[in-house]
């Protein structure tokens, strides 16, 4: 009886709308525009209609809508014909789902599909419980029962189940870093627990909690969640967490559900002056979530873990709108069903969140095919406490103006909260494929991926590693258990160093990843090898290529149990010309080498490094280094040392520190400033930023922008950013 009322009222409203068409064709000119408006619409009612009879003669297995999407499928008139009153002009306020070109009641036609979840859908990207740390470690790095642990036989195992190196057993690296770095297993520096009851008690803004009330999906004044919203994961965060000294932390914790829900937040906390730190993953190593000490507001840190939905997936432009808390792996996994991905994996994408990408500016491992995030961002929507920013209009590029995605890209959070993104997504590739090749030493690598560069050759990934983090990826070498595998190792590294004459502590090894058709595959393979043939390289095999990155993801382990041992261990990354990369890194490994003999660091520090980008004009290399501070009265003033130092070998060369990556300013100056901002708003000459309910004309020529800097004194600083052109203000 639903189905029946519901296609008589289709059928009335394309009757009405019929009648209306016949009435308008006697108007003038002027009704041109309505008439069009009002075709469109009965195409879509009448696309519509056709689309409920298919999809009642479909079975339930070729829908690639939850239930409750059908449910409401039959029982309502679908929304896609409504234009919103707010549309004008192409711009589109929250809330409006007028993109064009989209189908958004999860229909299938042909051989396009297209899926969508409204609100009350529970079509969701899996995400972490609120209450993170039942899952995760609050005082380090990814799952609680996943990290590196000695066993009875004095080995090092990796425990835990989530990944594939899961109980593996680590025979040499534990001699490793006894002989090499110096470690002593009597002398340890294990985490305290928590240390809840010394907590302070959280402030309470009482006009603030009123005015929130319904607009989120929870909201916790636990100490266990604040703590764990307090920090992220440089290298001083952790250690202070460790060690009992959390620093101010955040007065309470709120889960909004969706972009209306951020923005009462955010609306509540600009009128009743409460701070906001938006949390995604909590993966940062810039100090963003870092709550100001001498801070005497309430502070409510932001979780977005619950807006984990995907709004839509449109399969004709290869887009999709996505909300800022979904998680990097499982969004991917979830793509996937639909035979689509983003192909960002960045090296925390088990735990970071596209929010989290977008305002820190992103890059992934396979960049080289799907880009970096700037590269795949199409909108975003940006809530700040003057109104809600977005692109208007969602097309391939423009020409016109500045972008206001490079204001929010790299913002991390100093301007508003991310809620939702429009990105490009490409099909999985049919095909994926490992590889490696050994250098004699990093020279020869290194000209070999300059050569690349320049036939524009770049695979999906390239990385290549130096000496130091080879040795160290060969102590974390997998215990062999076949007799033909320990023969067959044997043998290559007989042909390696004897018969190719590479010397062990000279040589570096370059990973491999080719992804897409397997023709374009082949290609890739023969040109890469060719060029390293010319270059002194040999192929390591695709197993070792394999090898390198699952490491990627197993490695940010190492560091808690290095601390358990005192060992401290960071790392960085920064970009520079093809040119400066041999002189870069030298001199980066003989700074840390110097200034940490200079703080009298016992036994020589671990510094490493690995070209883990390649682009057209240079490459990105990233750092690793540490050293033990057993005997150091201050293990993290002599930390701060070295880390102040490093940029000045890294500024002889014209390079450029990521502010992902490392904290040059002190965070405990507490100021927070987005250095793109001064960029961008330095050189625009005009624009207009017309938030949901502002009055600003179009066209006007001029261009404001506060940024809030917590100062020392935590007071609050607006500055506004004019041409100086304008003449007056």
């Amino acid at each position: 009886n639903v189905q029946k009322f519901d296609c008589r009222c289709m059928c009335i409203r394309v009757c009405t709308l019929q009648l209306l068409a016949v009435d308008l064709r006697r108007n003038t000119i002027e009704s041109f525009y309505r008439q069009h408006q009002l075709r469109t619409k009965l195409a879509k009612l009448q696309r519509e209609r056709l689309l409920r009879v298919r999809l009642r003669e479909a079975s339930p297995e070729k829908s690639i809508m939850s239930g409750s999407a059908q449910r409401r499928l039959n029982a309502t008139s679908s929304h896609v014909a409504h234009v919103p009153k707010t549309a004008k002009h192409g711009r589109y306020e929250c809330g409006s789902h007028a993109d064009h070109g989209v189908i958004r009641s999860g229909a299938s036609v042909g051989q396009q599909k297209y899926f969508s979840s409204q609100p009350e859908d529970e079509i969701r990207v899996p995400a972490f419980p609120m209450h993170r740390q039942d899952v995760l470690k609050w005082n380090g790095w990814g799952y609680r029962d996943s990290g590196f642990e000695i066993n009875e036989d004095g080995f090092l195992v990796f425990r835990g189940e989530k990944y594939d190196f899961g109980g593996t057993v680590m025979p040499e690296f534990l001699q490793w870093m006894i002989e090499q770095r110096g470690i002593s297993l009597e002398k340890t520096s294990f985490p305290q627990p928590p240390f809840l009851k010394d907590l302070p008690a959280p402030l309470k803004n009482s006009p603030f909690l009123r005015a929130v009330e319904g607009q989120h999906g929870g909201l916790s004044f636990d100490g266990e969640d604040r703590l764990f919203h307090s920090h992220g994961h440089t290298c001083q965060e952790i250690f202070a967490i460790r060690h009992g000294r959390p620093g101010r932390i955040p007065d309470a914790v709120v889960w909004p559900e969706h972009n209306d829900h951020v923005e009462a937040l955010v609306r509540a906390a600009h009128n009743h002056n409460v701070v906001l730190i938006p949390f995604g993953g909590g993966t940062t190593v810039s100090g963003a979530v870092l709550c100001p000490e001498n801070e005497s507001r309430m502070i409510v840190s932001v979780d977005t873990s619950k807006m984990n939905r995907i709004l839509w997936i449109d399969m004709e432009n290869m887009l999709a709108r996505i909300e800022c808390g979904v998680v990097g792996q499982a969004l991917e996994n979830k793509l996937a069903q639909f035979g689509v991905c983003t192909g960002h994996t960045p090296d925390s994408y088990e735990f970071s969140t596209l929010g989290g990408w977008v305002a820190t500016r992103a890059s992934g491992m396979k960049k080289n095919i799907y880009g970096n995030i700037e590269d795949m961002l199409v909108r975003a929507k940006l809530v700040t406490p003057t109104g809600t920013i977005e692109k208007s209009v969602q097309i391939p590029r423009m020409s016109s103006g500045p972008d206001v995605n490079e204001v929010i890209m790299g913002s991390e959070g100093t301007l508003g909260i991310v809620t939702e993104v429009t990105m490009k997504i490409k099909n999985m590739p049919p095909v994926v494929v490992y590889g490696s090749v050994v250098f004699p030493n990093f020279s020869d690598g290194v000209a070999c991926l300059t050569e690349v560069a320049k036939k524009q050759a770049q695979p999906a990934s390239i990385r290549l590693i130096d000496n130091e983090q080879f040795q160290f990826g060969r102590a974390m070498k997998a215990e062999e258990n076949s007799i033909i595998a320990q023969f067959v190792d044997q043998v290559k590294t007989f042909y390696v160093t004897r018969v190719k004459g590479f010397g062990k502590q000279d040589l570096c090894v370059a990973t491999l990843l080719f992804e897409g058709e397997q023709d374009v595959v082949d290609r890739q393979q023969e040109i890469i090898y060719e060029i390293a043939g010319r270059y002194n390289g040999i192929k390591g095999g695709e197993e070792n290529g394999k090898r390198g990155y699952l490491l990627t993801f197993v490695i940010a382990y190492i560091r808690d149990i290095a601390f358990d041992y005192r060992y401290i261990a960071e790392s960085f990354e920064t970009s520079c010309p093809h040119s400066c990369v041999e002189n870069l890194c030298r001199n980066v490994k003989d700074t840390i080498y110097r200034v940490c003999a200079e703080e009298g660091v016992q036994g020589e520090p671990y510094a490493s490094c690995r070209v883990t980008q390649l682009y057209d004009t240079g490459v990105c290399v990233y750092f690793y280094f540490g050293f033990l501070h057993t005997g150091l009265k201050d293990p993290m003033a002599t930390f701060h040392t070295v880390e102040v130092k490093v940029p000045s070998a890294v500024d002889v060369y014209s390079c450029v520190l990521s502010g992902e990556q490392w904290p040059v300013v002190p965070k405990s100056a507490g100021v927070r400033l987005c250095a793109s901002l001064l960029r961008v708003a330095h050189d625009m000459t005009r624009v207009s930023l017309e938030p949901k309910g502002g009055r600003t004309a179009r066209g006007v020529a001029a261009f404001v922008m506060r940024a809030c800097l917590h100062t020392t004194q935590g007071d609050v600083v607006l500055l506004t950013f004019m041409p100086p052109t304008l003449g007056t203000r």
